[in-house]
């Protein structure tokens, strides 16, 4: 596909997204500039006093940011970065500088490893080991067991590749024991860390007081514009600040981006529990009328969300799927289904993320059914 076809179906399907009167959720790179501008000045207020100065290189309201983040993971410092990407490379360099080791134990699936074009090791000269290749998080047996040597173990909760899976609670205090038994130190790559609360049945700062370190993204389910935080302890948070000088994150002024994930903490982090029950709720009616329609061959990934976020699988190919869905937008007023991807799949099978956020709380098990239905007829 050329540059100027792919860029006609992104517009195509960007405005039939945003026509839909029924959607799972909405993204925030679904709205135009203007959109998104106008309600950030609109709301920044609740959460921050606007007639401040603006922020010059981490003052003023990122130094804000990043204590009440820091204090809500239940750290007692926190560092603003402008990517996750970023965040972590200098965590896990710092934590490579003071155990002498620069082995990284990670799952092969995770973000620095498949998205990230080899940053730990073109960057920072960090090497990277995988205690299991299996599509979940390493048991604690696999980490004690492990055949080499290793200064961190860095864990993505959720597993986003493996469908947003997660461990138990019992096994992911377990797997930390095992590391530290290694004296390996734990890091957190919690891009998506917020949503985890429900499913382990423990609030934020217990879950995260379990790493050395932990990383959590603003914009990927709080809805802000960008950035992300390091936390950890003074002295750690310390040295990441110098390397985030180096690494070129010391950015001159970011309080867009700071107010949007303040607005994010306020307003979406107490509507994840909804969100992740309800989530629950579209997965079974998604097998229901999948079932019920005789497809031949599906997958709903967990069964049970971990999260609000899982996946779906279908014995198709992914040009037909998108076809499908885009039409059924463009047709009905209904987004169903969004992208369709064909990476990791066997041949004929194609997978798409789905999200259910606050839109997705007034779908019923029954419209769900429906939209199925009316995708399927699409599909031919």
């Amino acid at each position: 596909m050329t540059e100027e076809i792919e860029k006609d179906e992104r517009h195509r399907r960007l405005a039939a997204w945003r026509a839909s009167d029924r959607v799972l959720w909405r993204a925030s790179a679904d709205y135009r500039v203007g959109d998104r501008l106008a309600a950030l000045a609109a709301d920044a207020g609740e959460v921050y006093d606007l007639d401040e100065w603006t922020d010059v290189y981490g003052n003023g309201v990122v130094a804000e940011l990043e204590e009440r983040a820091a204090r809500l993971l239940g750290f007692p410092a926190g560092a603003f970065f402008p990517t996750g990407t970023m965040a972590q490379q200098v965590a896990l360099r710092c934590w490579a500088g003071r155990t002498g080791n620069p082995t990284v134990a990670l799952h092969p699936t995770a973000h620095p490893e498949r998205h990230e074009r080899g940053a730990f090791g073109a960057l920072s000269g960090l090497r990277t080991v995988h205690p299991t290749h299996e599509p979940r998080l390493p048991t604690a047996a696999e980490v004690r067991d492990f055949d080499e040597p290793f200064g961190s173990l860095m864990l993505e909760l959720p597993l986003r590749d493996a469908g947003f899976v997660l461990p138990s609670w019992d096994g992911l205090v377990e797997v930390v024991e095992a590391a530290r038994e290694r004296d390996a130190v734990v890091h957190f790559d919690g891009a998506r860390l917020w949503e985890c609360a429900p499913h382990f049945d423990r609030p934020l700062d217990e879950i995260a007081s379990l790493a050395d370190s932990v990383y959590v993204s603003f914009y990927k389910s709080l809805d802000a514009l960008s950035g992300a935080l390091l936390a950890g302890s003074e002295d750690l948070v310390a040295e990441a600040r110098t390397w985030r000088h180096r690494y070129g994150g010391q950015v001159f002024q970011q309080y867009p981006a700071a107010l949007s994930a303040l607005l994010g903490l306020e307003r979406e982090l107490p509507r994840l529990p909804s969100y992740v029950s309800h989530a629950k709720v579209v997965a079974a009616a998604l097998r229901e009328a999948f079932t019920k329609a005789g497809v031949p061959w599906f997958r709903v990934h967990p069964q049970e969300p971990h999260t609000h976020q899982f996946q779906v699988w279908l014995g198709y190919e992914a040009d037909a799927l998108d076809e499908a869905a885009v039409r059924q937008a463009e047709e009905t007023g209904v987004t169903l289904f969004r992208r369709w991807f064909t990476e990791g799949c066997p041949p004929g099978v194609s997978v798409t993320e789905m999200t259910v956020a606050a839109e997705g709380l007034e779908w019923t098990g029954e419209d769900v059914r429906t939209a199925v239905a009316e995708f399927l007829r699409r599909v031919g």
